[in-house]
C-alpha cells in the first residue's frame, strides 16, 4: 500500500464532487467588524465578513478585550494543565458561576470547544446509565452524533422537529428504561428553532432527561441571553444545556450547565474533560466579561434581530431562494456544490464579499447553500451590496462564472 497516494486519492474524489474546502486566510480589524482583509501571497483585499459566527461581534468588544488584557497581564498565557492538575484558575470556577447563573442550574462545566461538551457529556451519559437510549433528532450536530455513537448505547432517531414521531418512539420503551432526549434549539443550517417546552411535556410524560444544545442561541435570546428556552420560558424544565462562548459570546470553549450531580458524574468520568488541557485564562476572562455584558444589555440581542429581517426583506425582494426560518439564520440555496464554490470566489474576488459555501457533510447532498450571519454592525449599505451582487450573478452557471472573473483578472 502507497499510503501517501491513498489519501491523495481520498482528498481528490473530494475535489471531484466539488466540496473541497478551501481556507481564506483572513486579518480581522480590531473594532471595525465586519471589516477585514483577505491576504493571498503579498497581497491584501479589503472584505467584508458575511459568515462569523460571532453574530453579536462580541470578540470585538471593548469590555471582552480589556478583560483579556488584564488577565494576561496579571497571570500569563496558559493555564498550565487540566483543569484536575493545576488548570483551574480563579478564572474558571468565575465562568463557571456566570454560566450556572445564566441558565438557572445548580452548576456548569467548562470544556475547550461545544463539541468536546457535546461528545463527552452524551458519551459519558450514555455509559453512566446502563440500559439507556438516546432519543436523537434527525438533524442533530455531529458533535452529538459523535457524542451518542461512542457511549456506545442505543439511539433512536425522530424525525425533526416532530413530536408525533417523538412520542411514538418513546411509547415503545418500558418508562423504567432511562432516556434522553437530545436536541438543539436552533438548528444552525436551517435556523429551524425546536418547540423546547413540548419536548419537555413528553420527557415528563415519558420519564426522560432534556439535553439541549442552545449553541447557535446563548448570548442571542432570552432577557438575559440565556437562549430560547430563557425566551420560552421553560430553562427551568430543561435539564441539560449545552452552550458555546464561541459565537454569540465571540470568545472560545463550550460548557453545559445541569444540576450539581450531573456535572460532578461528568466532570468524574468524562475522558474529554478529564485529560484536556483547560483554556487560557485570558480566554476565560474574556468569555466572563461578555456574558456579564450581555446579561444586562439587550441592545445587541435586538440590533442583531433587526438585521437579520431586513436582510431576508431584502433578498426575498430580489426574488432569491431564501430558506426562511423564525431565527437569525439566513441560508440561501443553490443546491449544486461546484456552482456554490464558484458563487463565493466571486464574491469574494470582484466584491469584497467573504462568505463560504457550505456543502456536504454540513448538509445533504442537493441542498448547498450559502449561509449568511447578518451581525448589529452590518450596516443597510453592506447588505445592499450583498444583494446587489448576488442578484448580479445568481443566474450565471458555475463555468460563466469563473470566466468572468479570469476575464475581471
Amino acid at each position: 500500500m502507497t499510503y501517501e497516494q491513498k489519501l491523495a486519492d481520498a482528498v481528490e474524489a473530494v475535489k471531484r464532487e466539488g466540496r473541497y474546502r478551501v481556507f481564506a486566510d483572513v486579518k480581522r480589524r480590531r473594532g471595525a467588524f465586519p471589516k477585514a482583509e483577505v491576504l493571498k501571497g503579498e497581497a491584501t483585499k479589503p472584505i467584508t465578513v458575511w459568515c462569523s459566527n460571532d453574530y453579536l461581534g462580541m470578540g470585538q468588544h471593548p469590555s471582552v478585550l480589556a478583560a483579556m488584557h488584564e488577565a494576561i497581564d496579571l497571570v500569563g498565557a496558559g493555564s498550565g494543565g487540566t483543569r484536575n492538575i493545576a488548570g483551574t484558575t480563579h478564572y474558571h470556577v468565575q465562568l463557571e458561576h456566570e454560566l450556572a447563573d445564566l441558565h438557572g442550574k445548580e452548576t456548569a462545566l467548562v470544556f475547550t470547544s461545544a463539541f468536546v461538551a457535546n461528545e463527552a457529556a452524551l458519551s459519558t451519559l450514555s455509559q453512566l446509565l446502563p440500559g439507556c437510549i438516546i432519543f436523537s433528532d434527525e438533524k442533530n450536530h455531529a458533535s452529538m452524533i459523535a457524542g451518542i455513537r461512542n457511549g456506545r448505547g442505543a439511539k433512536h432517531i425522530f424525525k425533526h422537529n416532530d413530536l408525533a414521531d417523538l412520542e411514538a418512539q418513546l411509547k415503545k420503551v418500558p418508562k423504567e428504561t432511562p432516556k434522553i432526549i437530545a436536541f438543539e434549539s436552533v438548528y444552525s443550517m436551517d435556523g429551524h428553532i425546536a418547540p423546547i417546552g413540548a419536548i419537555c411535556d413528553l420527557a415528563v410524560k415519558y420519564n426522560a432527561l432534556t439535553y439541549l444544545d442552545e449553541v447557535h442561541a446563548v448570548g442571542l435570546y432570552g432577557p438575559r441571553g440565556g437562549g430560547v428556552a430563557e425566551r420560552d420560558g421553560v430553562m427551568h424544565r430543561v435539564d441539560i444545556i449545552n452552550g458555546t462562548l464561541a459565537k454569540g459570546f465571540g470568545v472560545m470553549g463550550g460548557y453545559i450547565a445541569a444540576s450539581r450531580t450531573i456535572c460532578d458524574a461528568i466532570r468524574s468520568y468524562a475522558p474529554g474533560f478529564i485529560f484536556t488541557t483547560s483554556l487560557a485564562p485570558a480566554v476565560v476572562a474574556g468569555a466572563v466579561a461578555s456574558i456579564r455584558h450581555l446579561k444586562s444589555s439587550s441592545i445587541e440581542r435586538e440590533r442583531h434581530q433587526e438585521r437579520a429581517r431586513t436582510l431576508k426583506r431584502m433578498l426575498i425582494a430580489a426574488d432569491l431562494p431564501l430558506i426562511s426560518g423564525p431565527s437569525h439564520i439566513v441560508p440561501v440555496l443553490v443546491t449544486d456544490p461546484v456552482r456554490c464554490k464558484a458563487l463565493t470566489d466571486v464574491l469574494l474576488d470582484r466584491y469584497g464579499i467573504y462568505v463560504q459555501p457550505i456543502n456536504y457533510p454540513t448538509v445533504p447532498r442537493g441542498t448547498e447553500r450559502l449561509r449568511l450571519t447578518p451581525s448589529p454592525q452590518h450596516t443597510n449599505a453592506d447588505m445592499e451590496h450583498l444583494v446587489n451582487a448576488l442578484t448580479e450573478l445568481w443566474s450565471q452557471c458555475p463555468l460563466a462564472l469563473m470566466a468572468s472573473l479570469e476575464a475581471a483578472e
